[in-house]
């Protein structure tokens, strides 16, 4: 076996350590252990507004065609830290029992939440991403899909514990119907498949098809879960494609879930596929991959029922923290005022994720926040897509503790003098409130 020369090896071992170096400064920045606490953004008391009754909401979705806002909402503080499969908090799934979430739907006027109430649905709701869809066939009715994290049946009937190789949870999505305007909607259906196995965030591209993220492999507190997060090229996780039938055929009860889904992988090997959002055109969709505070702009396939046929990513945009639900703000007002168009990407994040293994059960710690607003300035000849990044809000955690969502609505530059302003929607999966801040675009 021939040796390598010394001027190979000394190359080699400098590429290592530049490598491993960038990563561990990446991380560093990422996860916030750089960062002091973040200095909060001022605001004036009159550009900041706390929406009652909205208690640990995940997800955040703007309907543009009825300016109305939805989110899935946990409701009682208390469930997050009893019973939430993606921060790995399994300590009591019998508060359950007692402990329902719900859907809300928020006026971005008036800043009032109205909760809805659900038709055909009595069991537990343990909210996460949501994603909200116009009827094509009744324009002023919207579906509406919501991942819920319910505790695992078989180990409820099992020996306890159950065995380490049972998964504690076996979360599904929900499926609801509700035309605009009333307080109430129905529940359709439960979907669930093989393949969903720790999902995240949902797009719809039709009422009978959607993505949906499985944001880790590992779905329990430990070192490889903590590998999976921290390690780039950890690419364990994937986007699936599912399609099923707008109500599920009569079948017994414990196979509803499934019964009429078919479902297969669009995107693996990707790291940590958390948030997932609609993008700049119907066939494009925007992936966060949380833990590396990467946003990927992806082409859908043409075909997607192809099993062969997967998502494509066309360009990627870092951030200076962990990133989490993608939204994409289409400027109403573009060329008006000043003439510009300020449509873009919104993320929100954690200021300091990497104290989130202790805070995860602590009702009364802060999760400081960031939230990112990036639009595109130019275009390359290959293709690639120059983005100018900068930070709409920040806080200590303190008027707001966690960002997984965040959601533009433009203002009529004429309430504004001429200036170009929109209300910022933030929330969290531990925020006892949407907050809602006026931002200059």
């Amino acid at each position: 076996m021939k040796l390598l020369g010394p001027s190979i090896t000394v190359a080699l071992l400098a590429y290592a350590i530049y490598s491993w170096g960038t990563f561990i400064y990446h991380n560093a920045i990422v996860f916030g252990f750089l960062r002091t606490i973040p200095v909060s953004t001022f605001v004036q008391e009159e550009d900041i507004r706390y929406i009652p009754d909205t208690v640990h909401c995940e997800d955040l979705h703007y309907h543009a065609p009825s300016k109305t806002l939805f989110t899935a909402c946990e409701d009682y503080p208390e469930t997050r830290f009893q019973w939430f499969p993606p921060l790995t908090n399994f300590n009591d799934s019998s508060i359950l029992k007692t402990h329902h979430g719900s859907l809300h739907v928020i006026d971005p006027e008036t800043k009032k939440s109205q909760r809805l109430t659900v038709d055909n649905f009595d069991g537990p709701f343990i909210t996460h991403g949501i994603e909200v869809l116009t009827n094509p066939e009744q324009p002023n009715a919207v579906y509406i899909y919501a991942v819920n994290h319910l505790p695992n049946p078989e180990p409820v009937i099992a020996i306890h514990p159950p065995p380490a190789d049972v998964p504690k949870a076996r979360s599904q999505i929900e499926l609801f119907h509700h035309v605009i305007g009333t307080t109430t909607a129905t529940h359709l259906r439960s979907i669930w498949h093989p393949l969903i196995r720790t999902p995240n965030d949902l797009v719809a591209t039709s009422p009978t098809s959607l993505y949906v993220t499985n944001d880790h492999l590992y779905r329990d507190h430990g070192p490889m879960r903590f590998m999976e997060d921290r390690y780039a090229k950890a690419e364990w996780t994937d986007v699936i494609y599912l399609q099923f039938s707008l109500e599920a055929p009569s079948t017994p009860a414990e196979t509803d879930a499934l019964a009429g889904v078919t479902a297969h992988v669009a995107l693996d090997k990707f790291h940590n596929a958390n948030g997932l959002g609609h993008s700049r055109y119907e066939n494009e969709v925007a992936i966060a991959s949380a833990a590396s505070g990467v946003l990927s702009i992806s082409e859908l396939p043409s075909s997607p029922l192809s099993k062969s046929s997967m998502i494509t990513v066309l360009n990627r945009i870092e951030f200076d923290s962990t990133i989490d639900n993608p939204s994409y703000f289409s400027d109403p007002y573009a060329g008006t005022a000043d003439s510009v168009d300020h449509s873009g990407f919104v993320v929100a994040g954690l200021g300091k994720a990497h104290t989130l293994a202790q805070t995860r059960k602590q009702p009364e710690a802060k999760d400081p926040v960031m939230v990112w607003f990036a639009k595109p300035v130019k275009q390359e000849e290959n293709g690639n897509v120059i983005w100018e990044k900068r930070l709409l809000f920040e806080d200590d955690g303190t008027r707001i503790r966690s960002a997984s969502a965040a959601v533009l609505v433009a203002i009529d530059p004429e309430k504004e003098g001429g200036k170009r302003k929109a209300w910022l929607f933030i929330t969290g999966f531990v925020s006892s409130s949407v907050v809602a801040v006026k931002v200059d675009l």
